[in-house]
């Protein structure tokens, strides 16, 4: 276990988990599997996005499992990295997981939407908190089809679930931050949906 942090000098620390989570967060995932697997570049189809939403539209739903998976515990493993020097590098770290996958900068900081890695994220914070995002995200998309509706629910929530759960109110306003971060980055999608043009899970997109 690494030495305490001496507060006196915590924004090394503080600096040195975002920074590094940033980096891990950055790597674009679902472009590097779909590209290994021979689908060429993902930005190509679809949406355009790199996450797994526009992955499944391959076809390939293992590819768009991995690719949750990778997202979701790149961001996992910031955190939990992190956390060894206690919980304010912790949040440090994943709000530079999420920044890095929306704007990395190996892609010219032209990223993916950020959800698997919030959910991963979350889990890594708090895993009673991380299970109530993520059941609501699985509700939602079970419900009505819609991935962005779930990823919409499954943020929002979050705030309540880590006042609930944790009652921190730094874990609140960190959770209330990747979700404003979340719903700005699906502010198309919430236009869609109002006016009924959302594609549901498993159909094409062109936005």
């Amino acid at each position: 276990m690494p030495d305490p942090i001496s507060w006196e000098f915590a924004w090394p620390y503080l600096l040195g988990a975002f920074a590094g989570a940033y980096l891990l967060g950055a790597v674009p995932f679902g472009l590097l599997v779909t590209k290994l697997a021979g689908l060429g570049d993902i930005r190509a189809i679809g949406s355009g996005n790199i996450g797994t939403t526009n992955v499944l539209r391959t076809g390939r739903k293992d590819l768009a499992l991995l690719t949750l998976l990778l997202d979701g515990g790149k961001g996992a493993v910031a955190v939990l990295i992190a956390a060894n020097w206690g919980p304010d590098t912790a949040l440090m770290a994943a709000l530079g997981a999420v920044l890095g996958h929306l704007f990395p900068v190996w892609l010219k900081f032209k990223g993916g939407k950020g959800v698997a890695t919030t959910l991963g994220v979350l889990l890594a914070l708090s895993l009673p908190v991380g299970a109530a995002a993520c059941a609501s995200w699985v509700a939602t998309a079970a419900v009505f089809r819609f991935s962005s509706l779930a990823a919409l629910v499954s943020t929002a929530s979050a705030p309540f679930f880590a006042w609930l759960f944790l009652q921190d109110l730094q874990a609140v306003q960190m959770t209330a931050a990747l979700a404003v971060l979340a719903w700005w980055r699906h502010h198309a999608n919430i236009g869609r949906l109002l006016r009924g043009k959302e594609p549901r899970i498993g159909q094409k997109s062109d936005a």
